[in-house]
């Protein structure tokens, strides 16, 4: 018995409706199981990346050849073979937290939070932004999913990101996040 592969696919492209239906439809057709997957619009583009397995396939280009007819469709296609183990998500042990982040639209909010989080060892899991009101009074948005290193609370994170939130006048707020098993 081999074992199996898995691939990050990755599909780019003006949104429009169908867009899942068609990657679905190609991933089904081929018999591959699709074992995690996340898809946003950014601006007017649709942009999903899967972690997808097939018992039997090994080679990126079969897939690549499977996806032509959605790369005609004008959407880009993208296949990386993972190497063993990189299918699966580690076990990040600390505390689960979301910080939100909200204010005017100015350059180096996600990096200047990203940075601070990096120099405490915070793991960030999910980060999305968006741009939310009206285009006179444009707000920045910023929801960061992350897990703490065991030796770092949500009470001193907050303390940490405060020089920060005076200095770019935004509002950051930080909460557990208890999950949830099903």
């Amino acid at each position: 018995m081999t074992d199996t592969t898995f691939f990050a696919v990755t599909i780019i492209g003006r949104d429009r409706p169908g867009i899942v239906a068609d990657t679905a439809r190609v991933l089904y057709e081929l018999g591959c199981n699709v074992a995690d997957s996340s898809s946003t619009i950014l601006g007017g583009q649709f942009a999903m990346i899967l972690i997808v397995s097939h018992p039997q396939l090994r080679e990126r280009e079969v897939l690549l050849q499977a996806f032509s007819a959605l790369e005609q469709q004008g959407l880009s296609v993208f296949v990386r073979t993972l190497r063993p183990g990189g299918e699966t998500r580690p076990e990040l042990p600390g505390e689960l937290c979301m910080i939100s982040v909200y204010g005017s639209d100015k350059a180096g909010i996600v990096y200047r939070v990203a940075q601070l989080l990096s120099d405490l060892a915070v793991n960030i899991v999910d980060l999305n932004t968006k741009l939310v009101g009206s285009a006179q009074r444009p707000v920045y948005v910023m929801m960061c999913e992350s897990v703490l290193p065991e030796n770092l609370t949500i009470e001193t994170l907050r303390e940490r990101l405060e020089p920060l939130r005076r200095e770019l006048q935004v509002d950051i707020s930080v909460r557990n996040i208890t999950p949830v098993e099903l």
